[in-house]
């Protein structure tokens, strides 16, 4: 099928001043830097770096970081990697980008360090904030808040990573699992200075999520103000740097509905993968081929994956315009019920592929439903997911 025109699924963002504002001069600073002697991994640097402060007094923050091998000079491409929730400073993360070829920095978010399991982990004596992946009411200064912390972390991260001889400062970005994605979104508004980034399960509109039992324990106004000040849905509009965003068909925490509406309102160049089988882990988080190559188009001259930049329903059928090379295959992806996303039953049926286009038939008893096309290599690119008879995401 051939169709001449097609609406764009998403509206025109509306940039919005930021709720929450951080220094980025400041951060923009390379922090100072203290050895971490206690610590050691085959391939990569362990240290501490200067945080801000914290109630009042000074921070440091834990880290991992790794340069690869390359040619004398020349200057590799860098990735910021931020942990999700249980998790820490990861030197494997570190050498999987390492070896891919870029400069690599993955830091704790909790003030601990990389030693026992979630629970165990040991605070050091320049710990800031321990709370992450909380929701709960503000009570102090907003610049103590556990998210304030680690947007801050991320900068400073960024800012250290691009100061090292034989990084090239102009082509670093980020990545984060799951809380980390989440921060990613965040990170991706505040630091322009990013090339691309890519959140990993993380979203906005939380308090629709698995937390929700958490906004429903707040006072109605604390509620309110943790959602506005520190929720992604509040920040995504703002960037303007190009994202990949890489989710589950049911991801137990960020659902897929939620997913795609904080993907909707997301500014700058996007493009979306879900991607069936998905697990919710940080080895699974940075598993997913997508994310290198994703990578390497930005950075490193590589072929980009294949994207949406246009659909549309007309009645039964679900339309889309791509561009970035010819998949080998499209499908449309589907299910009856999404009363409770994390279990939806996902059916497939094959697309039909025409001269950059998509379309395939909707069946009559679908609840939501979305197309991924395949590329050559394996890679999937997605359109949004799209509940019927509601607003895309819903």
């Amino acid at each position: 099928m051939i169709f001449a025109v097609l609406s764009i699924c998403c509206a025109a963002n509306e940039v919005a001043a930021l709720p929450v504002q951080w220094d980025l001069a400041r951060l923009a600073q390379t922090p100072a830097t203290y050895p971490a002697e206690a610590f050691s991994a085959e391939g990569v640097q362990a240290l501490f770096y200067e945080g801000l402060p914290f109630e009042g007094r000074p921070t440091r923050v834990f880290a991992w970081m790794g340069l690869p091998e390359r040619p004398d000079g020349e200057r590799a491409p860098g990735m910021v990697l931020v942990h999700g929730g249980g998790g820490t400073a990861y030197g494997e993360w570190v050498r999987l980008w390492n070896a891919r070829g870029y400069a690599a920095i993955a830091m704790d978010m909790d003030g601990t360090v990389p030693r026992g399991d979630h629970g165990s982990r040991p605070t050091h004596e320049y710990s800031g904030p321990t709370a992450f992946g909380s929701v709960t009411p503000m009570t102090g200064a907003l610049e103590d808040y556990w998210v304030y912390h680690a947007i801050a972390d991320i900068a400073l991260a960024h800012s250290l990573l691009a100061s090292q001889p034989g990084v090239d400062p102009a082509r670093i970005g980020v990545t984060g699992i799951s809380w980390g994605g989440f921060l990613t979104n965040i990170a991706a508004a505040v630091d322009p200075r990013f090339q691309f980034a890519i959140p990993v399960y993380g979203c906005g509109f939380i308090h629709e999520l698995s937390w929700k039992p958490a906004f429903e324990s707040m006072p109605p106004d604390k509620a309110e103000e943790w959602t506005r000040l520190w929720d992604p849905s509040q920040y995504v509009a703002a960037i303007a740097l190009p994202t990949l965003w890489v989710n589950a068909p049911n991801d137990p925490h960020y659902y897929l509905g939620a997913y795609s509406r904080t993907y909707l309102r997301a500014g700058g160049a996007k493009t979306l993968s879900v991607l069936p089988g998905l697990g919710h882990s940080h080895p699974a988080g940075w598993a997913p081929e997508e994310i290198y190559a994703y990578a390497d188009s930005r950075v490193r001259g590589g072929a980009p994956l294949l994207r949406i930049v246009a659909e549309a329903e007309e009645g039964a059928t679900a339309l889309a315009v791509f561009e970035g090379g010819t998949p080998v295959s499209a499908e449309l992806v589907w299910t009856r019920d999404i009363s409770d996303w994390s279990q939806c039953a996902w059916e497939t049926a094959p697309a039909k592929l025409h001269d950059g286009q998509v379309s395939t038939e909707i069946p009559g008893d679908c609840a939501a439903y979305f197309i991924n096309l395949t590329d050559s290599r394996g890679l999937i690119t997605s359109t949004v997911c799209r509940a019927r008879n509601q607003a895309p995401g819903r």
